[in-house]
């Protein structure tokens, strides 16, 4: 039988009681989360748009500022364990999801890689797909269907 201390921290820990740093590597660093959504209000459909927040550095898919989001952008949603199951907008390939929904991290993550530039190299991330929101227009001219 495997040692548990042989696991890596994300399959023995809970969501709940990971330190910041744990958290925090959770993130691949694709950033579809900071696209824009569009929900259809008759039938509450999700749509994702090549849209991105006017926080997102479109090369390397993190916040610009990252500490101070929540006062740049107040609607930023702050990933917490508590809302994580809630977020029905969350990317099927989100670290995050996946850990809160039991399942493994994929092999272009930069845990299990050690590489943050796989995300990118696997097509994952936003990079070279998204838009700044400055420059964007109307959302509904930018709905896409490569993101799950």
């Amino acid at each position: 039988m495997a040692d548990p201390a042989d696991k890596p921290f994300w399959k023995t820990t809970p969501l709940g009681q990971m330190d910041r740093k744990q958290w925090e590597s959770l993130c691949d660093g694709c950033g579809r989360c900071c696209l824009e959504k569009l929900r259809d209000g008759d039938t509450n459909e999700l749509y994702f748009t090549n849209v991105a927040c006017k926080q997102l550095d479109l090369r390397n898919c993190r916040c610009k500022d990252y500490k101070h989001r929540k006062e740049i952008v107040p609607d930023c949603v702050q990933l917490t364990p508590r809302n994580i199951r809630r977020l029905d907008w969350l990317p099927e390939t989100c670290g995050y999801r996946l850990v809160a929904e039991g399942r493994d991290l994929y092999w272009w993550h930069p845990l299990v890689s050690g590489d943050p530039k796989t995300v990118h190299q696997a097509g994952i991330s936003v990079r070279g797909r998204a838009i700044s929101e400055r420059a964007a227009g109307d959302l509904e001219d930018h709905i896409i269907d490569w993101i799950k």
